[in-house]
């Protein structure tokens, strides 16, 4: 069990949920200032986890 790939893993998945849910306050967006907050919030976020879990998956190297 490597422990690298399980939190680029769970990074990953955290980073998908966090796209997927600015995703959703897009499209319930009315044009508020909470709302264009909540949107760059979770997308900067979502990014920020996706492209670091990729890139640790596919960065450590597999020793078996």
């Amino acid at each position: 069990m490597n422990i690298k790939r399980i939190f680029g893993a769970l990074l990953t998945i955290l980073g998908i949920g966090g796209l997927i849910y600015t995703a959703v306050v897009f499209t319930n967006t009315t044009g508020s200032t909470h709302d264009v907050k909540e949107l760059i919030i979770y997308g900067v976020l979502g990014m920020l986890f996706f492209g670091s879990g990729i890139s640790l998956v596919r960065s450590t190297i597999d020793e078996s």
